[in-house]
């Protein structure tokens, strides 16, 4: 069976030979080519080139074709990203700086005619050609509710947020969740067929579950409308959600759920069940400190839980680049050794 196919077979309960191997290297693209990172990101078939290259070497199932969040923001005006050739992209330049500039902001009517986008769609043109019948491949969208963050910065979004104006940030909410709508129809016309739907404020560590239900998912409700949530992955960052599996089932359908290290893995897999697809998450910032021993142990620990039954995928949060690759290598071996299931 292909990737593909064994990542289909997951989602459904259908017979696979292992659970499906999932390692997300989105910034170690800059590396593996020998270039500084703000090159690196310059031009779609760098990125498309480096992501081969690494699931070539390392053997998991699936390819990335996240740039870095920040490019989002630029597809809304941002003019400066600061690199790192050791670390993740940053916006440095707030498209909002003050609440009258939430008026001001203009959604494209084309995002896929802004310049910004063009390494995106390079990229996942090359990844689709290359690997796109038996590859899951994987790009990133930030919800609407989350999206403020990167165009205002963190602190002052969740003032607005829990303050208001709310009339300011219920218009705002509409710009991001146009913006996400446009997002998602390019990106799946490109052919992404896993889609990370970055939603940390869906998590109760960040908000209440009162204010989940009240205001975050009338907006992501919104958000998916027009596409439906076939392939999306309900994503958190690394906040704990369990709490809030079943309301994300019935309020907008998601069937894969992107779980939390902090979060209890036998708890989260009854809860899903035979749903949908529960992906256990090694804690991946951890492996910066952990031996090669400690990492197979952890992955041991994961699968275990969560490969009885079915309906199960190993993965990463996003790997840091300080950890070493030994470690990287112990983990994709052993979640494929122990995600043996025939």
């Amino acid at each position: 069976m292909t990737p593909l196919e064994i990542l289909t077979a997951a989602m459904t309960g259908s017979p696979a030979p292992r659970i499906p191997v999932f390692c997300n290297l989105p910034d170690h693209g800059a590396r593996e080519l020998g270039m500084p990172a703000k090159q690196y990101f310059s031009k779609g078939e760098y990125v498309a080139d480096a992501q081969l290259r690494m699931r070539r070497r390392y053997g998991y199932d699936n390819i990335w074709s996240l740039h870095y969040v920040g490019k989002e923001a630029e597809l809304l005006g941002c003019r400066e990203i600061l690199f790192a050739d050791d670390g993740v992209p940053n916006v440095a330049d707030f498209v909002i700086k003050n609440l009258d500039d939430i008026a001001k902001l203009e959604i494209p009517a084309d995002i896929t005619q802004q310049p910004a986008w063009q390494p995106v769609s390079d990229s996942l043109q090359i990844l689709q050609s290359e690997v796109g019948a038996t590859h899951p491949i994987c790009t990133y969208i930030t919800a609407s509710t989350t999206l403020p963050a990167i165009l205002m910065g963190m602190d002052k979004w969740m003032e607005l947020f829990l303050l208001g104006p709310f009339d300011v940030r219920d218009e705002l909410l509409r710009k991001c969740s146009d913006f996400c709508q446009q997002e998602i129809a390019a990106l799946r016309a490109l052919g992404t067929n896993v889609l990370i739907y970055s939603t940390p404020f869906g998590s109760p560590y960040f908000v209440s579950r009162k204010q989940i239900e009240q205001i975050v998912m009338p907006w992501m409700r919104r958000d998916l409308l027009p596409g439906g949530s076939e392939g999306v992955v309900y994503y958190c960052g690394m906040a704990p959600f369990n709490d809030v599996i079943d309301l994300v089932f019935d309020e907008l359908h998601i069937k894969a759920h992107h779980i939390s290290p902090l979060a209890d893995i036998a708890e989260a897999k009854r809860l899903i069940g035979n749903r949908g697809l529960t992906c256990g998450v090694i804690d991946d910032i951890k492996m910066i400190h952990w031996s090669a021993e400690q990492t197979r142990a952890e992955v041991q620990r994961i699968v275990e839980i969560g490969k009885t039954g079915g309906h199960f995928l190993f993965g990463n949060g996003v790997m840091p680049m300080a950890v070493p690759e030994a470690n990287i290598q112990a983990m994709v071996a052993a979640a494929f050794e122990y995600g043996r299931l025939a």
